[in-house]
C-alpha cells in the first residue's frame, strides 16, 4: 500500500484539488451545502490518507515527523467538522511537497549533468582490427577504443592515433577545446568536438578521473555540515515540543481549533531543508566550474579562512621552469652526463627542465637512487656517487663549497633562479640556475583574496630565500619563507593554527601532502591526481590560479545563503505562532499556505547559487567579451581571405 501511495501521490494531490474546486462550485453555483460537505470530506480523506501513511512509517522508526503534525491537524478539523480547512490543509501540504520536489531537483542539476556526460557504450577494437560496440562495464585497461566527432570519451587514456579537439569542461570547468594528438592524455566524460581518435585505456569505470569526480561530488552533497547536524537535532526535539504545546494550549483554552492550528503553523519544514539545499546548490555550482568541495563542512570552514599559504612551484608559478645559467667546476661535462642520467628517472618539474636542456646527452644506467625529502637525490651511476639537489643535500654529505662557488650561487639566487647543485664523489661540479615564470593574473587574484577577507598571504617554499623574496615582493605577499622541508611547512601551518588563525594551504597535492592534510583547508592545484583528491579538502581540477578566489567567493556566498534560509525559516514560524495567538484572522488554511510558501522561498533562494558568479568572474567575462567583439572583424577578415 505504501508503494502504491508513493507512486500515485501526485494523482491523489490532483484529485484532492479537483474535489475542492467542485465543492466550492457546488456551494456557490448550486447552493448545495450537503454536496459541498460531501466533496470536502472526500477531498480530506483522499489527501489525508497518503500523509497519514507517511506519518505511520515515521512513527514505526520512532520519529515524530511533520506528516504526523499535519495528520493530527486534519483529524482535529474532522472532529470539529471543519471539512473545508482539513481539505485545504491536506491539499496545500501535498501540493507544496510536489513543488518542493520539483524545485529541489533543480539544485541537483550539476551532478545530473555530470552523470549524463558518461557514455553507456564504447567502440572497442577487436582482435581482427574491427570495432564493436560494448557496454562501458566491459572495458578493460589496455583496450583500444575509437571515438568519433561529437562522441563522449569513455576512458582515461592516451591517444595512440588520429587527432581532434576535445572539450574538457566537465573535468576542468574550462570550455575552450584542446587539441589532441598521439601521446596526449584524454579523460572520460569529455567530448571530442571534432576529429577521430583511437585511445589506449589506462583507467576505466569508477577509476577514471571523471568517475572519482562524480563519486566525490555525490559524497559531498550527501554529507552534512555542523549546522545541518545541529538543525537535525533541533528538529528532533522541536517537533515533539510543538505537539506538546498544541496539547497544552488545547487543554487550557478548551479551543480545539486553536490547538490544531498550532500543529500546522509550528511545522519546521523550511528550517529542516534550508541549510542542506544551500550546500547542495553551492557544491553543484562548484562542480560545474571544476571546483570540488569535499563536503558542506568544508564550505563553511573555507568561508572563514583568514590565512592562505602557498607553495611556489606549480602554484604561484606555472611549474614549467627553464635552465637559464650553468656554472661548471672541474669535470663539468662528465657531471652533466651523470646529472641527465639521474634526472631522467625523476618526475620533478626541475628534472624535466634539465633533461630538456641536455636533450642531446646520452644517459648512463643508474645503479641505485634514493630521494632525500627536501634535499634531492642521492644516486649511484657508473660506479660514482652523484648528489643532485640543494645546499641542504651538500651539507648532509659534507661536500665542500669554495668561496667562488658561494658567490656564484649568490649571483644565481639574486637573479631569481632556483638552484640545482650537482656533486660527484663528494666534489661540487655544477650549479644550475632555473627560472619558472609566475602565472599570469596571479597578482590580481591575490588582491581579490584580500578583498574577500584573507588577511595573511604566505609563501612557503623549498627554494632559496632570495628567489622566494623576489617572488613575494613582486606579488605583494604578506610573508615569505624559503629553504623549507615538507615537515617545516607543516609546522608553519600548525603554529598559525595555534595562534587562532584558520589556515588554508595551496599546493600540488604530492610534495606538500603533509601541509595539505594539516591545514584547516587543503587546496590541491592541478588535474585531479589521486593523491590530490585523497589529501585535500578542495580540488581545483583546472590548474588556473583564479579558481582559488572563485572558490572562496562561492563558499562565502553559500554560507550567506544558508544563514538567509535559517533566518527566513525561523522568522516565518515566529510570525505564524504569534499571529495565531494574538490575532483573529489566522487559521489552518492560511497557516499551511504560508508554511508551504516558506519552504519554496528557501529552495528558490538556494537555487540562486546555481547561477552564482563572483565579481571577479563577471569582470573577466566582460573583458573576454570585449576582446572577442574587438577581434571579431579581424577574425572574419582572415577567414574570408582563407
Amino acid at each position: 500500500m505504501q508503494k502504491w501511495l508513493m507512486k500515485n501521490r501526485n494523482r491523489l494531490t490532483a484529485a484532492t484539488g479537483i474535489l475542492i474546486v467542485l465543492a466550492f462550485a457546488a456551494k456557490w453555483l448550486f447552493k448545495s451545502e450537503a454536496a459541498e460537505s460531501g466533496l470536502l470530506l472526500a477531498a480530506s480523506l483522499i489527501g489525508g490518507f497518503p500523509i497519514a501513511a507517511s506519518a505511520w512509517q515515521a512513527l514505526k522508526v520512532k520519529v515524530i515527523s511533520i506528516d504526523l503534525l499535519v495528520t493530527l491537524a486534519i483529524l482535529g478539523a474532522f472532529v470539529i467538522q471543519e471539512f473545508e480547512e482539513s481539505a485545504i490543509v491536506a491539499f496545500l501540504f501535498l501540493f507544496g511537497a510536489y513543488l518542493e520536489q520539483k524545485t529541489l531537483a533543480k539544485t541537483w542539476s550539476a551532478i545530473k549533468e555530470l552523470v549524463e556526460m558518461v557514455p553507456e557504450t564504447a567502440l572497442r577494437q577487436t582482435a581482427d582490427g574491427d570495432f564493436e560496440e560494448v557496454d562501458l562495464d566491459d572495458l578493460d585497461e589496455g583496450d583500444i577504443v575509437l571515438v568519433k566527432t561529437g562522441g563522449k570519451i569513455p576512458v582515461d587514456g592516451e591517444v595512440v592515433s588520429g587527432s581532434g579537439t576535445a572539450n574538457e569542461a566537465s573535468i576542468t570547468g574550462e570550455s575552450m577545446p584542446l587539441d589532441k594528438k598521439p601521446g596526449d592524455p584524454v579523460y572520460a566524460g569529455t567530448i571530442l568536438e571534432n576529429g577521430t581518435i583511437r585511445i589506449e585505456a589506462e583507467k576505466v569505470g569508477d577509476e577514471t578521473t571523471f568517475g572519482k569526480i562524480i563519486e566525490l561530488v555525490e559524497e559531498a552533497q550527501d554529507s552534512k555540515s555542523q549546522a545541518e547536524r545541529l538543525i537535525d537535532r533541533f528538529s528532533k526535539y522541536y517537533t515533539p515540543v510543538v505537539l506538546l504545546l498544541a496539547i497544552i494550549v488545547g487543554l487550557i483554552s478548551q479551543d480545539l481549533e486553536l490547538a490544531v492550528t498550532i500543529l500546522v503553523l509550528g511545522c519546521p519544514g523550511a528550517l529542516v531543508i534550508g541549510v542542506p539545499v544551500s550546500n547542495v546548490a553551492g557544491i553543484g555550482n562548484g562542480a560545474k566550474q571544476g571546483i570540488l568541495f569535499k563536503g558542506s563542512e568544508v564550505i563553511t570552514k573555507f568561508s572563514k579562512v583568514d590565512t592562505i599559504m602557498f607553495d611556489k612551484t606549480g602554484t604561484l608559478t606555472y611549474g614549467d621552469p627553464r635552465v637559464s645559467q650553468v656554472k661548471k667546476y672541474g669535470q663539468g661535462q662528465l657531471a652533466e652526463q651523470l646529472l641527465v642520467s639521474v634526472e631522467k628517472e625523476s618526475a620533478h618539474p626541475l628534472a624535466k627542465a634539465i633533461t630538456g636542456y641536455y636533450e642531446d646527452l646520452e644517459a648512463k644506467e643508474v645503479e641505485a637512487s634514493r630521494v632525500l625529502q627536501g634535499g634531492g637525490i642521492v644516486a649511484q651511476v657508473a660506479g660514482q656517487q652523484v648528489l643532485v639537489g640543494n645546499h641542504y643535500l651538500l651539507d648532509r654529505y659534507h661536500v665542500p663549497v669554495a668561496k667562488q662557488m658561494e658567490r656564484d650561487m649568490e649571483e644565481l639566487a639574486s637573479a631569481g633562479n632556483s638552484l640545482v647543485l650537482v656533486a660527484v664523489n663528494g666534489q661540487l661540479e655544477l650549479a644550475l640556475g632555473l627560472k619558472d615564470e609566475i602565472r599570469a593574473g596571479v597578482k590580481e587574484d591575490l588582491a581579490a583574496l584580500k578583498k574577500l577577507g584573507v588577511k595573511n598571504l604566505l609563501l612557503l617554499s623549498g627554494d632559496n630565500q632570495k628567489t622566494v623574496d623576489l617572488v613575494a615582493e613582486e606579488l605583494g605577499l604578506t610573508e615569505a619563507y624559503g629553504q623549507l622541508l615538507p615537515e617545516d611547512k607543516a609546522e608553519f601551518v600548525k603554529k598559525r593554527q595555534a595562534a587562532g588563525e584558520i589556515v588554508a594551504f595551496v599546493g600540488d597535492g604530492i610534495n606538500d601532502s603533509p601541509s595539505l592534510a594539516r591545514a584547516d583547508i587543503g587546496i590541491a592545484m592541478g588535474s585531479g591526481t589521486d593523491v590530490a583528491i585523497e589529501t585535500s579538502n578542495v580540488v581545483l581540477m583546472n590548474g588556473s590560479f583564479d579558481r582559488i578566489p572563485r572558490a572562496l567567493a562561492l563558499a562565502k556566498a553559500t554560507r550567506r545563503n544558508m544563514i538567509e534560509n535559517i533566518t527566513i525559516a525561523l522568522a516565518v514560524v515566529a510570525v505564524l505562532l504569534v499571529s495565531v495567538l494574538a490575532s483573529s484572522w489566522m487559521n489552518m488554511a492560511i497557516g499551511m499556505f504560508v508554511h508551504e510558501g516558506s519552504i519554496l522561498i528557501v529552495i528558490l533562494n538556494a537555487m540562486r547559487l546555481l547561477a552564482y558568479r563572483s565579481k571577479l568572474q563577471k569582470s573577466r567575462k566582460l573583458i573576454e567579451n570585449n576582446f572577442s567583439q574587438a577581434a571579431g572583424p579581424y577574425t572574419k577578415g582572415i577567414e574570408s581571405i582563407q
